[in-house]
């Protein structure tokens, strides 16, 4: 699975407990195994292709709209369980609700948005596939890492607004496979969406951070995880004044790695030697500035690949 800007992949929640109330949810969360800690995210790339970027708000005119003339709200769904949510958190959770990010590839058109409820499933079936590529597991795990999947995604979207998972999807030009799940990636914006296990080398808990990227096999080299990344920082540009994004990339993933550096991420800190000792890969911890403007360079495409990085 084209991953990048991941550590090697393990699975939890960004909550730091000393910082942080547990949220109540609707269920009871288990114990989890140590390869599907999040210790070790995942994040995609792609080959990249030009671009060019727009970020809207749904319409009813729109020709572009993501879904057929339906509101949606996170408010009502039945994950909150008791929670109780700030006027603060509610505007941001309207802000989750509104964004839209457009995008018209080569071969057809991206959308990415906030996973709903009922795409759970289908985004856990993803992650799954792509978890056991990166850890070169058996597909008869398959079934155990959607479970596990599943469990992390339920107790991360009980801390919307302070992280969410996006999930992106994609029509081929002509529309004859008609529309389908391209990719997701998870973004955390503040200390109570933080992980209380982070990855090493251990991002700041109060800074934004990407993980947990991955894109479909059949759909790589399209572009989407490029901007699947693009529109990571544009949301994160909505939802916090924190100017400083991190995200991981694990030391042997090159064509993530340079696919960063032209998106402005610079290494600021890798992994010991002794990480070794524990069966992790080294990562660097990468960050970027994001300016004012927000806009990204023109990718190099021969320096940009699809391989698994996490």
């Amino acid at each position: 699975m084209a991953i990048a800007a991941a550590p090697p992949l393990k699975l939890s929640p960004y909550l730091d407990p000393q910082q942080q109330p547990r949220l109540q949810t609707e269920f009871n969360p288990i114990k989890r195994v140590p390869f599907l800690s999040s210790r070790n995210p995942l994040l995609c790339v792609c080959k990249l292709h030009r671009y060019n970027f727009k970020c809207c708000l749904p319409s009813s005119s729109s020709t572009n709209s993501v879904t057929p003339a339906q509101y949606y709200s996170f408010l009502d769904e039945s994950y909150r369980g008791s929670r109780v949510l700030t006027n603060e958190e509610l505007e941001k959770l309207k802000a989750l609700e509104s964004f839209v990010y457009l995008q018209e590839l080569e071969s057809g058109s991206l959308w990415v948005r906030v996973m709903r409820i009922e795409e759970m499933d289908m985004t856990v079936g993803l992650l799954a596939l792509s978890f056991a590529e990166s850890m070169l597991m058996s597909l008869q795990y398959e079934a155990l890492l959607r479970f596990f999947v599943k469990q992390y995604l339920i107790e991360r979207r009980a801390s919307m607004p302070h992280a969410v998972t996006l999930a992106g999807f994609y029509r081929e030009e002509g529309g004859k496979r008609g529309e389908e799940l391209a990719g997701t990636v998870e973004v955390c914006f503040d200390k109570r969406g933080a992980n209380a296990s982070p990855p090493t080398p251990t991002p700041p808990t109060n800074s934004p951070y990407i993980c947990n990227m991955t894109v479909t096999k059949e759909l790589r080299r399209r572009g989407i995880g490029w901007h699947l990344l693009k529109a990571s920082e544009e949301l994160i540009s909505q939802m916090t004044s924190s100017k400083e994004i991190y995200l991981h990339c694990r030391m042997i993933d090159e064509a993530p790695f340079n696919m960063y550096i032209k998106a402005g991420y610079n290494v600021i800190q890798t992994d010991s030697i002794f990480i070794l000792l524990t069966l992790q890969r080294r990562k660097h911890l990468m960050c970027k500035k994001l300016p004012v403007s927000n806009s990204f360079p023109e990718p190099d495409m021969s320096e940009s690949g699809e391989e698994p990085s996490s």
